[in-house]
């Protein structure tokens, strides 16, 4: 079976999420923040990967004006877990175009962030769905789905985004 990749569109959302990482990376999250649509979900599913979040427990599930306002909150200094902010590094691979209709790009990676804080060195691994939509400045997220790979257990206070 031959698959048929278009390498400049994959090279575009490479770039695209190895940015979006770099800007969480180093806490530019009013820079992250604008790489969202007006209609955004930011969600990150508890004790599996294919629950309802409407129906099950989620460690973060936010819409647009919610994303906002989680942003807001880190620049009031009152997170107290991340004073002072962790130190992170996150490798992004495995980037996969699932589909793309003209519209719409369904993107699929995997991450391994390293979190370095007063409470000690954490890896983070994950398994992330984007849906991705052109505007006239380039690709903007309208989803994006982290499942970690250990939500089925107890996880530390995690005060970043992934």
């Amino acid at each position: 079976m031959t698959i048929h990749v278009d390498l400049a569109l994959l090279a575009e959302v490479e770039q695209f999420l190895y940015r979006e990482a770099r800007l969480q990376d180093t806490h530019a999250y009013d820079d992250w923040e604008a790489l969202w649509t007006d209609d955004a979900i930011y969600w990150i599913p508890a004790n599996g990967a294919d629950i309802d979040p409407e129906q099950k427990m989620s460690i973060i599930y936010d819409n647009r004006s919610r994303i906002g306002l989680r942003i807001k909150q880190f620049h009031t200094g009152q997170r107290h877990t991340q004073m002072p902010r962790s130190s992170l590094g996150r490798v992004v691979s495995n980037v996969e175009i699932i589909d793309d209709d003209g519209k719409e790009i369904r993107v699929a990676s995997n991450a391994m962030i390293y979190e370095s804080n007063l409470r000690g060195e954490t890896v983070w691994a994950t398994r992330n769905e984007f849906l991705l939509r052109r505007n006239g400045d380039g690709l903007r997220m309208a989803c994006k789905k982290v499942v970690l790979v250990n939500n089925d257990k107890p996880i530390y206070t995690m005060s970043f985004l992934v």
